[in-house]
């Protein structure tokens, strides 16, 4: 038997071994499926489906074919409306799909995810949505959008504290910039970053932003710094065994080291990232790697040496088919022919690089136009589904209209009876707001005949004791007083300024009639327009009354003094009448002492005039009176806080 007979039998065999391990594969697949499909469906099976569809991803992908697991976890999501769910679903989708470099179809799918995230309020699952596609916008060079994306993600991060995507997202507008040539920014970015991983103990970021930075230095043409960065990277990807780390930055400091013209240096550290690219999987890395070998020598002349290391990198790239590196090779080995002079060869390598560029360029324009054909059929699909629902919708509703109708005649009945019962209970209601109504303006009408008696004993005695010029005044004071008090009693409330200018009136008279002997300040709070704010006529004066002539006609130490300070707190009109007089309990002993027996009329009246206002408003008014003391304990004066509904003009 020839060799050759023997080499295809053994392929045949293993060919056989391969084929039978596909198809057991396949029936444990489409098994597992079908007892997934068996259970209840609600949200517990969209998680399910999304987990059993991440350990299945490797066999639909050998397939080329979307994966049956995720597909049923949409349906169902959109079925049971799981906002949530169908974002954890287009996300891995669209993770799955920019691992494949199809970029338009993974910012397609991280919108989704974007949208049913905000739709679900979930604020870690936005940012990490926002995230991924900011990523997939960077990789289609859309540096704006994914910057955007990338800043978005970071607010939300930030304010929700997760360390995770504050990260992501810092490290992710470092490379924007760094794309950018912004590299003054990208270091800030990628600082910030490391910072945050190395308190994480996270390691594989710590190396890869420790990478970043040096290649920002290196942009900066600060190749010391670059260099002591990739070191630093290098030495924590060796310390948790990271191939592709370690070739990477074996790689960038062989570029930092040819940038500086330290080409042994230099060829040290490609030759090593080759050797450890024997422990990575994707051979691209080796054929990388041979590829700067070549460039490396070409730049110190020694082209034979060059050519044999960028054809090891054509011959690799060939037989895995790497058309992006045999572009690059090809054009190494043109301006390598160039530099010796062979101009023709030069030419026959510029031409290959030139037809692997247009291959690349019609294979990204193919898989472009193959995925918005995929982003169209997903949108035809989706609305066809909408539509199946919502004709499912209709039927159950068309269904259902009978019983509905019944239900409805009895709430429209039921209503009726309600109503009617509301009805009653709000007319009686009103006709008891109408009689509280009238019973204050009873009582508002009396404060006019008790005011104007006070006053005419004041104008009495101030004739008796004063001259005729000064009473004359008095009474001009007086006379516009009781214009105000018998216009402003006409209605129900009057605005807050017309209040108090008749509150000064009374204030200047009754200091005329004592002499001097107390001062009064009004205040208002900022917060108040005393020309939109409304009070009810005449409901302070009777306190300012009994302030005066019960605590502070009797003083005898040092003036009087009466603050009247009014603000608002919510819907609450606050009014405080403060007095320094001589306090409660001694004016009650100075009322016994005298054989006083007579109450206060206004005061009964005031008090009864607010509590018609709590039952009219049904909310809160209420009198507080306090006395006031000094560090000593003794009697300092009284305090009447009185709470009123704000009423306003609009």
């Amino acid at each position: 038997m020839s060799t050759r007979s023997v080499c295809s039998i053994i392929l045949l065999f293993l060919l056989g071994i391969g084929m039978g391990a596909l198809a057991q594969d396949s029936v444990q697949t489409f098994r597992l499926l079908d007892s997934v499909r068996q259970l209840p469906r609600d949200t517990a099976k969209v998680r399910l489906l999304l987990q059993k569809g991440k350990i299945a991803a490797r066999y639909f992908d050998s397939h080329k074919t979307e994966n049956l697991f995720y597909l049923d976890a949409i349906s169902l999501a959109q079925h049971l409306k799981d906002a949530r769910g169908l974002s954890l679903v287009f996300n891995e989708l669209g993770t799955n799909k920019r691992n494949k470099s199809q970029y338009i179809l993974a910012e397609d799918y991280h919108e989704r995810a974007i949208k049913f995230a905000e739709e679900a309020r979930d604020s870690l699952l936005m940012s990490l949505s926002l995230n991924n596609a900011g990523v997939d916008c960077r990789r289609l060079d859309k540096l704006q959008k994914a910057f955007d994306y990338h800043f978005r993600a970071l607010q939300i991060a930030e304010a929700i504290n997760d360390v995770r995507n504050i990260c992501v997202a810092t490290n992710s507008i470092g490379n924007i910039f760094l794309s950018a040539e912004k590299y003054e920014d990208a270091i800030q970015r990628f600082q910030r970053a490391l910072k945050l991983e190395q308190e994480s103990n996270n390691d594989l970021g710590v190396a890869i932003n420790l990478g970043n930075l040096g290649y920002a230095y290196q942009g900066l043409h600060k190749l010391d710094h670059a260099i002591q960065y990739y070191k630093s990277s290098l030495a924590v990807n060796q310390k948790i065994d990271n191939p592709v780390g370690i070739v990477i930055c074996y790689n960038s400091l062989g570029s930092a080291y040819k940038e500086k013209k330290d080409y042994n240096t230099a060829m040290d550290y490609l030759k090593k990232a080759l050797a450890v690219n024997d422990k990575v999987d994707d051979k691209v890395h080796i054929a990388e790697s041979y590829l700067n070998i070549g460039k490396l020598l070409s730049d110190q002349d020694k082209y034979e040496e060059a050519r044999q290391y960028i054809q090891q990198s054509i011959d690799l790239s060939t037989y895995w088919g790497f058309k992006s590196t045999l572009m690059e090779a090809y054009k190494a080995l043109a301006n390598d022919y160039k530099r010796s002079g062979d101009f023709r060869k030069s030419l026959e390598a510029t031409e290959k690089s030139l037809q692997y560029k247009d291959s690349i360029l019609d294979e990204k324009s193919a898989m472009a136009l193959s995925q918005m054909q995929t982003i169209y059929e997903v949108d035809l699909k989706d609305n066809q589904i909408r539509t199946l629902e919502h004709d499912k919708a209709l039927g159950e509703l068309r269904t259902k209209r009978n019983v509905v109708f019944t239900f409805a005649l009895a709430a429209f009945l039921l209503m009726m009876i309600v109503g009617g019962f509301f009805y009653i209970r709000h007319r009686n209601l009103q006709a008891n707001k109408q009689t509280l109504q009238l019973e204050l303006r009873s009582l508002r009408s009396q404060m006019n005949p008790h005011f104007i008696f006070n006053s005419l004993s004041s104008i009495h005695r101030y004739i008796w004791s004063n001259n005729q010029e000064e009473a004359s005044d008095y009474l001009t004071k007086f006379s516009r007083l009781m214009r105000l008090i018998l216009d402003n009693t006409q209605h129900t409330f009057v605005t807050l300024n017309k209040e108090l200018e008749s509150l000064r009136l009374y204030l200047d008279l009754e200091s005329l009639r004592c002499n001097g002997i107390f001062e009064y300040h009004i205040r208002l709070g900022e917060n108040i327009n005393d020309e939109e704010v409304l009070i009810p006529p005449m409901i302070l004066q009777p306190y300012v009354e009994n302030a005066i002539w019960h605590g502070l006609v009797h003083k005898l130490a040092d003036k009087g003094v009466l603050e009247i300070a009014i603000k608002l707190e919510g819907r609450s009109l606050i009014c405080t009448i403060r007095d320094n007089g001589i306090g409660r309990k001694k004016a009650m002993e100075i009322k016994e002492r005298k054989g006083k027996t007579h109450n206060s009329v206004g005061m009964k009246v005031t008090e009864g005039r607010i509590n018609l206002i709590r039952k009219i408003n049904n909310k809160d008014a209420r009198v507080i009176v306090s006395d006031l003391e000094d560090d000593q304990g003794q009697a300092a004066g009284t305090c009447v806080t009185i709470i009123l509904p704000a009423e306003f003009i609009f």
